[in-house]
């Protein structure tokens, strides 16, 4: 049997994203219409930004683990959060936490690794693009990372959670970012991580500047691999 999936999701446009893809590219291993057990439990997003706004990490995986909690008491097995800036409370969460975790950061990095990039911007909120959280799990994959030019920080950021969180999608935006992820790329950059998890629903691969790293998906597939890995285990030595 596949493992039960747990998401611990903050915001709903991100979590929605990163469960779509879950279901939608579970049949091509598992047959049609299959896909893993998969249950999510969120706290509201405004309960997560009053810590956020005052740095209280610790505070943050407390919301973490409750969510944790509740979904390895229904039977979930690992656990993925949807979410890049609330990792930087993951070390926290990780050594406390009921099931084992995936890191989106460590999903992107094996993937920037694999695809040979040098050097990737990093794009998301103002907490995540100046926080720890691609920096150290770059560095140890041998991937240097920049960030946007301050006032560009801030403007992503009021995207984020003016436009983004809420559901909506302007070309204005889509076309800023593109403008933004081309300075990252005049400076070197050879890829980009779509940092925000609702930066994928705006961001068109087809027309960005450089190569997107969407870390929302890229979450995705790596819990169903993860899911699977005991049964594909299992067949090889069947077989």
């Amino acid at each position: 049997m596949a493992k039960h999936i747990g998401i611990v999701a903050c915001s709903a446009e991100g979590a929605a994203l990163c469960y779509r893809t879950l279901c939608a590219e579970a049949p091509v291993l598992m047959g049609e219409h299959m896909h893993p057990e998969v249950s999510m439990h969120t706290h509201s997003l405004g309960k997560y930004m009053v810590h956020i706004r005052s740095g209280d990490w610790g505070a943050v995986a407390d919301l973490m683990l409750s969510s944790v909690r509740k979904l390895a008491d229904i039977g979930a097995k690992l656990a993925i959060c949807p979410d890049n800036t609330i990792h930087q409370a993951f070390a926290l969460v990780a050594s406390h936490s009921p099931i084992p975790w995936l890191h989106i950061a460590e999903a992107v990095g094996r993937e920037a690794r694999i695809r040979g990039f040098s050097t990737l911007g990093i794009t998301g909120t103002k907490y995540l693009m100046t926080g720890p959280v691609y920096p150290e799990t770059l560095r140890h994959l041998g991937i240097a990372c920049e960030i946007p030019e301050a006032a560009d920080r801030e403007l992503i950021d009021t995207i984020i959670f003016k436009e983004l969180v809420n559901g909506v999608f302007k070309e204005e935006s889509r076309l800023y970012l593109n403008t933004v992820i081309r300075k990252l790329k005049d400076r070197g950059c050879d890829g980009v991580v779509l940092g925000c998890t609702e930066i994928p629903l705006l961001v068109d691969s087809d027309d960005c500047p450089l190569t997107a790293l969407d870390s929302t998906r890229l979450l995705a597939r790596a819990a169903l691999r993860e899911s699977l890995a005991e049964n594909q285990s299992a067949d090889a030595g069947d077989a």
